[in-house]
């Protein structure tokens, strides 16, 4: 046998090769082993006509230190739940508790993690109902030598540094968090992913100080610190920052996407480089739900499904660096999402509350991971055929 599993008939979507029609996609060792028609040889054949196969999903922005942190969740679960394959966490952990981490979660998880360590010792550490502690309001938080030597030991799961400014998440502290992290940053020769919320600083700072290559994640929130202007603009200092090479990642969760705002953004053609759930405890079960649903609300608002498709696979892959992520190429991993489009009247909510009745959703139905077909709630969907 020459593939150990073939995903036949499906309509694969697959950005990194332009590619959109039905075809064949096989896995062995691991790995993407055969993309082209009429594959044979496997030792396992699922059929997927009818749905459409897309590279293995990547969220560039999660919280899944489950049980090391308050507002993680369960990577594993989320994968059967969602089609991701990579969560990436973002800043759950710091150099103080990075240890543990990737001991107890990360290297215990089924569906791939990566991670963007946080500036700040512990990390995301009060973020919860009754306690909500910004961690870089302390600067005597902020970790930076430390940060360096965690971050260069483990260049297999960490992709960036992570640092959250703005009035809920560094007081008054302003531009002080981030200018210490994008010092780690460029000691390590990696990326940053700075999250915004309430002023101080404002949208205009923070974009101003990005690098190319660095991450603004909640690109979409709402006022104050929106992207676009009242009468509907865009600001020209994020035209100017996308012109510079700053990627603009969604981070959905519990008060970081507008309606609002999107529209605007959206009418004046700015799509967002990247999808994101920013799924964590407090927004799983509302607003943000999980990635597809976050994937369904761009779809709805008029992003074409190609595009959507790009923002959650080949986009996010660029971001992290690792081209071998979200592609179906022969020789990249072997992750890929099985997925289905609804119609129909689906109710969808942004974080101020304002709501939008979408006529289409995507559902998961399954995964590969790691080359192997990893959908036991949905196996009989796809049953095997004679190979």
């Amino acid at each position: 046998m020459t593939h150990d599993i073939i995903l036949k008939g499906g309509r694969v979507i697959d950005p990194s090769q332009k590619h959109d029609g039905v075809i064949d996609v096989a896995f062995t060792d691991g790995k993407v082993s055969g993309f082209g028609k009429d594959l044979k040889g496997a030792r396992e054949i699922r059929d997927v006509s009818g749905y459409i196969v897309t590279p293995g999903l990547i969220d560039l922005h999660t919280h899944v230190y489950w049980g090391g942190t308050s507002l993680g969740i369960d990577a594993d679960e989320f994968c059967r739940l969602s089609g991701v394959t990579t969560s990436v966490d973002t800043g759950s952990a710091g150099p103080g508790n990075w240890a543990g981490f990737r001991k107890h979660v990360i290297e215990q998880s089924q569906a791939r993690i990566l991670a963007y360590l946080h500036v700040s010792h512990a990390g995301i550490y009060g973020f919860d109902h009754r306690v909500m502690v910004g961690e870089s309001g302390d600067l005597r938080m902020m970790n930076p030598i430390d940060a360096v030597a965690v971050a260069d030991a483990n260049r297999d799961y960490i992709v960036g540094i992570k640092v959250r400014v703005g009035l809920h998440a560094s007081g008054t502290s302003g531009t002080v968090p981030l200018n210490i992290a994008l010092q780690v940053a460029n000691e390590v020769g990696m990326p940053l992913m700075c999250h915004i919320d309430h002023p101080p600083p404002s949208y205009e700072e923070v974009i101003g100080m990005l690098r190319p290559g660095d991450v603004l994640t909640h690109a979409f929130r709402p006022f104050p610190n929106a992207p676009a202007t009242a009468q509907g603009t865009v600001k020209p200092e994020v035209l100017a920052a996308r012109k510079r090479g700053v990627i603009f990642d969604i981070g959905h969760g519990k008060g970081s996407f507008s309606f609002k705002t999107t529209r605007a953004m959206l009418a004046n053609g700015f799509e967002p480089d990247v999808i994101s759930s920013d799924v964590h405890k407090l927004c799983i079960d509302g607003p943000a739900y999980d990635q597809v649903t976050t994937m369904s609300k761009f779809l709805c608002m008029g992003m074409s499904l190609n595009n959507v498709i790009a923002a959650s696979t080949v986009n996010a892959a660029m971001a992290l660096k690792r081209p071998e992520y979200g592609s179906l190429k022969v020789g990249s991993l072997g992750d890929a999402t099985i997925l289905t489009i609804k119609e129909g009247k689906f109710d969808y909510v942004d974080v101020v509350g304002e709501h939008l009745i979408g006529d289409r959703k995507f559902v998961s139905e399954g995964v590969v991971l790691k080359g192997k077909w990893w959908h036991p709630k949905r196996t009989s969907k796809f049953p095997k055929v004679a190979a």
